[in-house]
């Protein structure tokens, strides 16, 4: 099972299993956006807030990228209002 907003591990393996050659135009440009707004989402996600199954699909899939801050905190940060100062680097 998949945390909301995220594709599920099945359709992974089924959208990969099945060679490029082999999909239509449209099986192609299907995977590719769910592909894509699945990785988005696995960024903006914090790390804490993934299921098990989620985080393990995310290392597999290559996905896995130690969000551990909220997309807010990071903005925060960029702007220098956050706790870590310019450019997230600590003060």
């Amino acid at each position: 099972m998949s945390d909301t907003g995220r594709q599920s591990t099945t359709d992974k393996a089924a959208a990969s299993v099945k060679p490029d050659s082999q999909k239509s135009a449209t099986e192609q440009l299907r995977d590719t956006v769910r592909g894509g707004t699945d990785s988005a989402a696995s960024t903006l996600q914090p790390e804490g807030k993934k299921s098990d199954t989620q985080k393990a699909s995310d290392v597999v899939s290559g996905n896995a990228d130690d969000n551990n801050e909220s997309l807010l905190d990071k903005a925060k940060d960029a702007v220098g209002i956050g706790g870590k100062g310019p450019q997230g680097r600590g003060q």
